[in-house]
This record gives structure tokens, sequence and C-alpha cells, in this order.
């Protein structure tokens, strides 16, 4: 699985949109200085997606968010791939015996094929949006979240890049 954090604010995100001649598209704009987080791992292999929504991103809650992972797949043995944020490599991080932490290399987002997922919820959810509150967006990205868990094929069609899965397939033969 590949792991990942994303923010996600009460800031619109206005981009063209289409409207019948002669309407012409009205959105609002908001900027405001509130932020929930999103903590997801995916499997490249069969796009199943585990996120978790949380209010800080600190070693606490990535503590909560691998033993949630490790309890929701309690019969598979997980490599997870991560970053290197400081609360990453904090001593007081503790992987659940089920999970095998394996750190990218360091300004490399780009290898991380979770990275696209963000972009596909902020592309198909949440552009030309605008939350009356903190609690709006949470309900919003959880409904988002439930929609992208459930469907598989299209995850696996952003992460299941061919050099992470002939990788897999070469550790799995040796």
């Amino acid at each position: 699985m590949f792991q990942d954090e994303a923010r996600f604010g009460r800031i619109s995100d206005v981009r063209r949109c289409w409207a019948p001649k002669p309407v012409r598209p009205l959105c609002q704009g908001m900027l405001t200085h509130e932020y929930t987080y999103v903590f997801g791992a995916v499997d490249v292999y069969t796009g199943e997606l585990d996120s978790l929504i949380l209010p800080y991103v600190n070693t606490e809650c990535m503590q909560l968010f691998l033993d949630e992972v490790a309890a929701r797949h309690p019969d598979e043995k997980i490599v997870m791939v991560i970053d290197g944020a400081g609360w990453h490599r904090s001593d007081a991080l503790k992987a659940p015996p089920n999970i095998y932490l394996l750190t990218l290399p360091p300004y490399a987002p780009e290898l991380n094929p979770i990275e696209h997922v963000w972009d596909e919820l902020r592309e198909k959810f949440f552009h030309n949006r605008v939350f009356k509150s903190l609690n709006a967006l949470e309900d919003h990205l959880s409904e988002a979240l439930k929609v992208c868990e459930q469907d598989h094929t299209t995850i696996a069609s952003i992460v299941s890049w061919s050099w992470i899965i002939t990788a897999f397939l070469i550790a799995l033969m040796n």
C-alpha cells in the first residue's frame, strides 16, 4: 500500500464549467483558514483505498491511521510505503505487527501514486463548492471518500503504475 495525507479546507477552487447559452455561471469564492486532513493508503494492485479523516497531521493521528488499517486487514501482511514526513519518522510511531513501513526517498512525491487520488478527489468532488462550516466540508469529504473507497476500478486505474506492479511481481518471484 502507498500512504499519504492530504489537507482539505474551506478554500474554494473556482474553475470553468459548462452552462447553456446565454447563461453565465456564477461561482462563489471563499478563503477561510479552516482545514481537516485525510490519511489514506491505497493498494496499487486492487485499487482498494482505506481513508480516515483526522483533525491534524502528527504522530498521534498517524498512529490512529496505522492501527485502523491494521484492524481493517487483520489477516494480511502489508508493506506500507510512506514519505519522509516528520510524524512518519518519529520514534513514538509504532507500526502494528502486520504492517511494515517502507520510506520513499526524500523529495519524491511523484513516486507516490496516492497523490493522484487526492487530485481526483479534488477535481471530481470539490471544485466550485463553498462550505458553510468545517463540519459541512467533512461531511462532503466523507461522502466523496466513500465513493472512492467503493470504486476499486477507478482507483486502480489511477494508481496501478506499471513499474510498481512489475517491481512487486519480481519481488514475489524471488
